[in-house]
């Protein structure tokens, strides 16, 4: 078990604060060049297409969280509606919204359906915003953690992404396969950064600046035999940060909750990648990204590389956006 003393001196390294100016807000999105994005288009050979994102529903992998539950889904119009407002008419309540929709429906064939959704912004396959964690009073490049009010984020919101995107090459690394697991990673071995560097030879996949990698741990086909959003497995090392910086990848995201391993590794605090990446790196986390259809494919035809397109949501303010990242080949 390492020290806070420690994690403060990995901090110290890999910390990005004013690398890309002072007033910076997307962090290692700045490796995502022009060319970055050519090249990944340059990877679609196939014209395959594979969807990474997860069902938003009552069955999702929230719950155990008393302050994230699953997505609430709430039909404001429907069939129903249509049907009793023409019978009973515009006479039924005065001055209301039900007045108002007879009034679409009365003496014409038109007809519509209506919804809303209230729900976390991270209830399943998500970005973190770099203003998602923070210690020591300070956001990612130095920003005051109490510009985070309740009216949102002032900085390092999720919308400060929306102009950059993030459309980039993506690389995965199958965790899964390496180990030869059956479904998914159980709990009680970190991965290591020297695990990484195992799989990217093995894979003969090289990963680069400006890069979003993608950890297949088998998480989420295991979540989905189960329902267990609280089940244990094997996620990064706190010391991966320094694997990630080395390597200077734009985003990294895997098919579990948290990305990292649920143990800290760090005596005296949780989730130390989360505030290595996201507040000292300026590096983005997706967490539960669905990568199993993806993982068999790579494996089917030894190519672990493709083109990735995952913007998040324009939320202003928010520290986090819902996404249905897809990957192509």
């Amino acid at each position: 078990m390492a020290s806070l003393n420690d994690f403060r001196r990995l901090g110290d390294d890999v910390r990005n604060w004013g690398r890309w100016g002072d007033d910076d807000e997307l962090g290692t999105l700045n490796f995502i060049t022009v060319e970055k994005v050519a090249q990944a288009a340059g990877l679609v050979r196939h014209g395959k297409v594979f969807s990474l994102g997860v069902d938003f529903g009552s069955s999702g992998p929230q719950g155990a969280f008393q302050y994230r539950p699953n997505p609430i889904h709430v039909m404001t119009v429907d069939g129903g509606d249509a049907e009793t407002l023409v019978k009973y008419g515009p006479d039924w309540f005065k001055n209301t919204v039900a007045q108002q929709l007879s009034g679409y429906f009365v003496d014409n064939p038109f007809r519509f359906n209506d919804d809303m959704v209230i729900m976390p912004l991270q209830a399943a396959t998500q970005w973190d915003a770099l203003s998602h964690v923070y210690y020591d009073d300070k956001l990612y490049n130095g920003f005051p953690a109490n510009s985070v009010t309740s009216l949102g984020a002032f900085h390092c919101g999720i919308d400060k992404v929306d102009p950059k995107g993030i459309t980039t090459r993506g690389v995965l690394l199958d965790l899964v396969r390496h180990r030869g697991a059956q479904t998914f990673l159980e709990h009680g071995k970190p991965i290591t950064p020297e695990e990484l560097d195992e799989v990217a030879r093995a894979q003969d996949v090289t990963v680069e600046r400006g890069d979003v990698v993608l950890i297949h741990t088998g998480w989420w086909a295991r979540f989905l035999e189960n329902r267990d959003g609280t089940e244990p497995y094997s996620g990064l090392d706190w010391r991966c940060a320094s694997w990630l910086h080395d390597h200077e990848i734009a985003a990294v995201a895997a098919d579990n909750l948290m990305v990292e391993d649920p143990v800290s590794g760090i005596e005296g605090t949780i989730l130390p990648l989360h505030m290595l990446c996201l507040r000292d790196m300026g590096l983005m986390l997706g967490e539960y990204w669905d990568l199993t259809a993806l993982s068999a494919d790579c494996a089917a035809d030894g190519v672990y590389e493709f083109q990735l397109i995952a913007p998040p949501l324009r939320f202003t303010g928010a520290v986090g956006s819902p996404v249905n990242p897809i990957a192509i080949k």
